[in-house]
């Protein structure tokens, strides 16, 4: 404000009313308390108050609500609170009119002192005009200045006249670097040829905006993606005056785009993992020239290099296959951790402590490198920057690789899921070796080489034997566990050109390539052996074994389908004859095999139609010739096939899985016949039934006999259970332990075929059984044979030592009878007395040919 010269009071009051009714500036005229004594009619206009209702009022009415709650109105603004300082330093202020309504003011006070009486005058002008269009000239420069985008105004010809602090920021010019500078030769110098800088121009001379995604440069050469508007600016005559254009960083979206559209396409198209990675590392050196790209993968604890296209082969050869683990430079640091690694300088990094040579041999200074995690957390690689000097990442960098680590994990995610479904449509899943899909692929493959090139082949067939028994007695997981060890031995036996598969269950298959006959006989025989080692399943120790079957090509077949039926033949010729052997396949071998399969379906057939029958054969007491007990033999005659005998049928069904249904069948069957003998006064003080070892895997047999024994009213001692040595050979602990369950219900066992098998006494002796059976091929000839007699003498004896009734079988004649009862045997059966019979018939030649007493 300026302060005008004092005058006296009266001349104030003569002179003012009729001066200042003649101004635009509104006029207040107000005394020492601040009342208005004056209010021109400028005032009017500007505050809204008519002068009657302002004069006699306090000026604080004018002040907004701020002001007057901070001074006090009967005095503002009076000498005691501003008015020197108003006067001193002029300034817009803020004017309340009558409606509420502000406005801004610039205020000029003067001060006219008479006869002790202070007049003051103010002189007011509405600036609000002035006040809008200074708000809106600044948030226009903030707009422009503030903004995060660059932004250039340029004459017509694109030279820079003006640019924001956004530009500078971005690309890292003066304004003196920039000013008069042609805009594409400072941003992408060389990359514009004539004939497009012209199209442009008459674009944007025809009034046209230019909208593109162009490749720029920073001042320091670093490169980035930027959204460039540019806008045409003309003058009232039409004419072209300046370009405005706007440049929005687009880089992290632009690479995004850019290496995402190539890498899908890529894996799209199915182009292996090794390229899509060699790809992107040549793209991304590309946008960013100060760097070395590496990409490795994660492999069973060390490091693979999946791409490292300008990085030195030997540096790469000396990577691939590092250990992961901590200090193991930048990579396996970050592998290990799962935490990004930057090695500022590499020759003094921790991490590269004892192993920077290696990479400073090859001029490599620093290395930033990123764990390439799966959605699940697992690391499965990493992905690397490497300078040639000393370097931290800058943020240009490190968006960069933002956007290359999600799309690695992708495309090693993606390799993942397609090798799993790779593994899942062609390898086992237990043992890790190719399925049956794979194996006759594998197969075809090397049987047209091997028929090109004139040599032979060999295929394996290979079953273990009694896997069941293992299941039963282990549990899957001992079944699993024998055979991921089968899987492994077969591998470790054979060779780089051989194939190893499995087909199902306990089926493996072995390619042997090349192999003759001889070779396969010998390699077979190797197998079987190593197949045969000890092997720990819990607690207990097992011997595994096998059967093997051999086909050769292209003798047995010239495809695989054909040699692998073959050898499967020949397998079960193997394990038809005792297992644990190696058999070639022969002609001959075929009739057998649809000989034995018409069979089974037989079997199984006769067990669902009740066409087997129980014959019973007497065993007789020694001493007083009365009845002992009859032995239930099973007995199959056939429409078609004829009389079936056991020794066909009975292994073939533990072979085809039938034996429980077999054992229950004759559990059931003999158990009623029993009872209906009682029920028709013929006194038989007991059955006996032969039971395989695999019926007594069954935990709920117990239950089952015991039920058997209620439905036909039998006592348990009424029932004998015959069970051969090769229960001693069973490694399943639940034999064992349902044996002495049985026993405990009182059911008597006797160990049929004794002498003929294992026969460790130390077994027996655990074994709750209560007689023994001599094998008739003891009792054959011991008329004339010493040893024969010796064997039995000595079998008499034990079975006298451990308390067991010793039963003879197969006796044919009275001598037999006679030295067998003087060696100590108690029972005998056999021809001598009658074959086994039909029930009717044994009831026939019970009554007949025993004393009366086994009659009731």
């Amino acid at each position: 404000m300026d302060r005008q010269p004092l005058l006296p009071a009266e001349d104030v009051l003569r002179f003012f009313p009729a001066a200042l009714e003649q101004v635009s500036s509104g006029v207040i005229l107000f005394d020492d308390q601040n009342t208005i004594l004056y209010f021109n009619r400028a005032m009017e206009l500007i505050s809204g108050w008519p002068r009657e209702q302002a004069l006699g009022r306090n000026l604080g009415m004018l002040a907004p609500e701020a002001m007057r709650a901070r001074y006090d109105t009967r005095n503002y603004p009076g000498a005691s609170n501003r008015v020197q300082e108003l006067a001193a330093t002029p300034h817009d202020i803020q004017l309340v009119r009558r409606d509420g309504s502000t406005c801004w003011i610039s205020t000029t006070l003067s001060q006219v002192t008479s006869e002790g009486s202070d007049l003051r005058m103010v002189l007011i002008t509405d600036v609000t005009a002035r006040r809008e269009a200074q708000a809106r000239e600044r948030l226009l420069s903030l707009g422009f200045d503030e903004t995060q985008s660059a932004v250039l105004i340029t004459d017509p010809a694109g030279c820079i006249e003006h640019a924001n602090k956004g530009f500078r920021r971005l690309f890292g010019f003066l304004d003196s670097e920039a000013a008069g500078q042609f805009v594409p030769n400072l941003l992408a110098p060389g990359r514009h040829e004539p004939e497009q800088i012209k199209a442009y121009r008459a674009r944007l001379q025809a009034g046209q905006p230019i909208r593109a995604d162009e490749r720029l440069f920073r001042k320091n050469g670093q490169p980035l993606w930027c959204s460039v508007s540019t806008n045409p600016i003309f003058d009232d005559y039409g004419k072209l005056v300046n370009l405005v254009i706007v440049l929005m960083d687009i880089t992290r979206t632009k690479v995004h785009e850019v290496l995402q559209h190539k890498m899908l396409d890529a894996m799209v198209r199915e182009v292996p993992t090794v390229e899509v990675m060699q790809m992107m590392c040549t793209e991304v050196e590309k946008i960013a020239p100060q760097v070395l790209c590496s990409v490795l993968r994660v492999d069973d604890g060390k490091l693979r290099t999946l791409a490292a296209p300008s990085l030195p082969d030997s540096y790469n050869r000396l990577v691939d296959g590092v250990p992961v683990g901590p200090r193991t430079g930048s990579c396996g640091t970050a592998a290990y951790t799962g935490e990004t690694v930057v090695a500022r300088d590499i020759a003094t990094d921790p991490n590269w402590e004892g192993i920077s040579a290696l990479a400073l041999q090859h001029g490599l200074a620093a290395c930033w490198s990123t764990p390439i995690k799966s959605n699940d957390g697992r690391v499965l690689g990493t992905f690397a920057f490497y300078y040639r000097q000393p370097h931290e990442p800058d943020s240009f960098h490190r968006r960069l690789v933002e956007v290359i680590v999600h799309l690695c994990a992708l495309a090693l995610e993606r390799e993942e899921a397609r090798n799993r479904i790779r593994r899942l449509a062609f390898y086992d899943d237990l043992t890790g070796l190719p399925n049956r899909s794979l194996l006759h692929a594998q197969a075809d493959q090397a049987i047209t080489a091997a028929g090109h090139n004139g040599q032979r082949l060999a295929v394996l067939f290979i079953d273990l034997d009694r896997f069941k028994q293992v299941n039963d007695s282990f549990g899957h997981p001992g079944g699993d566990e024998l055979l991921r060890t089968v899987a492994r031995r077969l591998q470790e036996e054979t060779g780089p050109m051989d194939i190893v598969g499995r087909l199902s269950g306990d089926e493996f298959v072995v390619l042997l390539n090349p192999c003759d006959m001889a070779t396969a006989s010998e390699r077979s025989e190797h197998l079987l052996r190593m197949l045969g080692q000890p092997l720990q399943l819990g607690e207990v120790e097992i011997r595994p074994s096998a059967s093997i079957g051999i086909s050769v090509f292209p003798h047995d077949g010239n495809n695989m389908d054909a040699l692998l039926h073959h050898a499967d033949v020949a397998m079960y010729q193997a394990k038809h004859n005792g297992r644990n052997r190696v058999r070639f396949y022969s002609s001959e071998m075929d009739e057998c095999a649809q000989e034995r399969m018409a069979l089974e379906a037989a079997l199984r057939e006769a067990l669902e139609q009740g066409q087997l029958q129980l014959h019973y054969q007497p065993q007789i007491d020694i001493q007083n010739g009365r009845l002992h007990s009859v032995e239930a033999l099973a007995r199959w005659h056939h429409p078609r096939l004829g009389s079936v005998p056991p020794i066909r049928f009975i292994p073939l069904a533990e072979e085809a899985g039938l034996i429980g249904d077999l054992g229950r069948w004759a559990l059931q069957e003999a158990c009623q016949q029993l009872h209906r003998w009682r029920l028709d006064g013929l006194e038989v003080p007991s059955v006996s039934v032969n039971l395989s070892p695999t019926n007594f895997h069954n935990p709920g047999l117990p239950d089952t006999i015991a039920q058997i024994l209620r439905q036909q009213a039998l006592q348990a001692s009424d029932l004998t259970l015959e069970i051969t040595e090769d229960v001693l050979l069973d490694g399943d602990p639940t034999t064992l332990q349902v044996l002495r369950q049985v026993h405990a219900l009182g059911v008597r066992l006797s160990m049929d075929d004794f002498g003929t098998g294992y026969s460790s006494l130390s077994y027996l002796r655990q074994l709750p059984v209560s007689e023994l059976k001599l094998d008739r091929s003891f009792v054959h000839g011991i008329e004339a044979d010493e040893v024969a007699s010796a064997l039995t003498q000595a079998i008499a004896h034990i079975g006298q030592s451990l308390q067991l009734k010793v039963v003879a079988e197969g006796v044919e004649s009275a001598e037999q009878l006679r030295l067998l009862g003087a060696q100590g045997y108690q029972i005998a059966q056999g021809f001598h007395f009658t074959p086994a019979l039909p029930a009717p018939a044994l009831a026939d030649w019970v009554r007949e040919h025993l004393p009366t007493a086994a009659v009731v």
